[in-house]
């Protein structure tokens, strides 16, 4: 088993372009394009799907590849997930030859497998770069072709980056030198998730409302911070591919998130130092005054460097818990209290407030 630790990002024709340019001025081996061939299987009922996990025949100059995904992390565009694969002689699905302990318990593995079948596939070219930055390895690989399934496709243009070797820290800071190219995007969506979406018709992707934020009884009040920061990046990326896929209501939904954010900023401010996260703050701030115009384009917003760069540095902020250098023994504590307990200070006003509003009618 491998954990995989990938940042996947949609590029425009444009930012495909600056890429080897860019890369050429790093320490790197290449490999010129290949056609990878993949096929992803699942249940009439996605008990896979249900599962969380992925699993797909890789093909690439006549070698095969099974693999499977287990339940994993996605933050932003970070993916985070471990990944289990077995070389096969032929194209041929046999899942007895991945790991028993893979499966929930009581799988009965041998009445799972005829169960499987060809969901949809993906065919692209791949050209990948093995590129050195500081005390790491990345693979940048770069992905042209398509997600089918049955009569329904939609194009892939991708970069993925991937740490082979080193720290987590190094792939986001190369990730910062990526994004200034321009014409990127942060991919919250896997090309798993792009085929399930085809395979059951391509439905509209409806507007959603912010999710209740579910947090365990013993969770701290830092994992409760995480907790919706992270639910408002999802919020916020979901709506902009609903926005970018010609629904311009989502666009109320993006400023939703934006606004939902700092206002998260805002509710932890007492326990983590506002110059923590006065640079992501006022980005924030900028983007939401940004959608004050209903005329704005989809496109534009979604493919603006303060866009892409905001999500990043939100991405990265919480993936390394960048806020912990500004904390103290004192604030140590209290970001160690109880979720719960910060849950019930802040709702008490509200309730008092709302129930002197009813006695004074």
């Amino acid at each position: 088993m491998t954990i995989e630790i990938e940042l996947k990002f949609i590029a425009t024709p444009q930012a495909a372009g600056k890429l080897a340019e860019l890369l050429s001025t790093l320490p790197h081996q290449h490999q010129a394009a290949r056609e990878l061939t993949n096929i992803y299987f699942e249940t009439d009922d996605n008990q896979l799907r249900r599962w969380d996990m992925g699993l797909r025949i890789r093909g690439v100059d006549q070698r095969y590849e099974m693999t499977l995904k287990a339940a994993g992390q996605t933050l932003g565009g970070l993916h985070q997930r471990p990944e289990y694969n077995v070389e096969l002689s032929e194209p041929v699905l046999d899942i007895a030859r991945l790991p028993a302990e893979i499966w929930p318990q009581g799988t009965d593995v041998a009445a799972l497998q005829p169960r499987l079948q060809p969901l949809f596939t993906t065919h692209f070219q791949r050209e990948i770069w093995l590129i050195t930055t500081g005390n790491s390895e990345i693979e940048v690989a770069f992905d042209q072709g398509e997600v089918t399934a049955g009569d329904l496709s939609e194009p892939l243009c991708e970069i993925e980056l991937e740490l082979k070797r080193g720290e987590r820290q190094d792939l986001l800071a190369f990730a910062q030198q990526l994004v200034a190219l321009g014409g990127l995007r942060m991919g919250s969506l896997s090309k798993a998730a792009r085929g399930y979406q085809l395979a059951q018709g391509n439905p509209p992707r409806q507007i959603q409302p912010f999710p209740l934020l579910k947090a365990g009884a013993k969770a701290t009040v830092e994992q409760g911070m995480v907790a919706a920061m992270s639910a408002g990046l999802h919020h916020w990326q979901y709506h902009e591919e609903v926005w970018l896929r010609g629904n311009a209501a989502a666009q109320d939904a993006v400023r939703e998130a934006l606004d939902l954010l700092r206002q998260a900023f805002s509710l932890f401010g007492a326990l983590v130092p506002r110059k923590a996260s006065s640079a992501l703050r006022q980005q924030l701030t900028t983007l939401e005054e940004t959608l004050v115009n209903e005329e704005q384009d989809a496109a534009t917003f979604c493919l603006s460097s303060l866009s892409v760069e905001t999500q990043l540095a939100l991405t990265h902020w919480l993936a390394e818990s960048q806020w912990r250098q500004w904390i103290d023994a004192k604030g140590e504590a209290k970001l160690q209290g109880s979720y719960k307990t910060l849950q019930r200070h802040y709702a008490e006003p509200r309730q008092c407030r709302s129930g002197e509003k009813r006695s004074s009618r």
